[in-house]
């Protein structure tokens, strides 16, 4: 005799069953997880990232060193979940649906959007980018994981030139192409960056920096 089990609502994971004690658990650990994510990122804005220490990210979240390794392995751990992609699903669809003439801007501007967004709550986000600015250990390792992700990047370029029409098959030039838009979009971005940290509260939006920094090297290249 096969056994009924309860009707589950379609668009609902087993584990989100109101009775499910796996669903239980893992809604447990995730809160957990966010007021430790929460105390920490709190702390990081008093103080700054690089003068917070685990000790006190423990005493902020009342739970101890144990749990918070279980979480997060190392401050370097919690520290990750700051560091962005180096570009989202969605920003390298637009990049490619993107048919302007600046191939350089628009990827410049789509890794940009992933740097800085995809948090789904604002004030989330704008403490994050905050703490993120203000720490040089942060941003030298987004720049060294930003490095890592370069070949998707480029892969990502050439698909690009694909679907405007310019062949890729047996053309290093273009290759050579693609590789330099990425080094130059890194370049942006790190430009970007130095300028919003030194501008602090009067900086202006992020769309209006990528611009000037993208322009900056339009000109540069005009005097070549």
């Amino acid at each position: 005799m096969v056994e009924e089990r309860p009707e589950q609502h379609p668009e609902q994971h087993p584990e989100q069953q109101p009775g499910n004690p796996d669903g239980l658990r893992a809604r447990k650990r995730a809160a957990t997880r966010a007021a430790i994510e929460e105390a920490a990122l709190a702390l990081s804005l008093e103080h700054g990232y690089d003068n917070v220490t685990v000790d006190m990210i423990c005493a902020a979240s009342m739970i101890s060193q144990r749990t918070f390794f279980n979480y997060f392995g190392s401050k370097e751990g919690f520290a990750k979940g700051l560091i962005p992609a180096a570009i989202t699903d969605a920003d390298a669809e637009r990049f490619l649906a993107d048919r302007s003439d600046d191939v350089l801007g628009a990827l410049a501007q789509r890794m940009a959007h992933a740097l800085m967004g995809g948090a789904g709550d604002s004030a989330w986000f704008e403490a994050r980018v905050r703490v993120f600015q203000s720490s040089s250990e942060l941003t030298g390792k987004w720049m060294e994981w930003l490095a890592d992700q370069e070949q998707l990047l480029v892969d990502l370029v050439l698909a690009r030139f694909a679907a405007d029409g310019r062949t890729t098959a047996a053309d290093p030039e273009l290759v050579d192409e693609a590789k330099m838009v990425v080094s130059l979009a890194i370049g942006v971005l790190r430009f970007t960056m130095q300028q919003r940290q030194a501008l602090g509260a009067s900086a202006p939006p992020l769309e209006e920096t990528v611009r000037h920094a993208t322009a900056l090297i339009g000109r540069i290249a005009g005097r070549a």
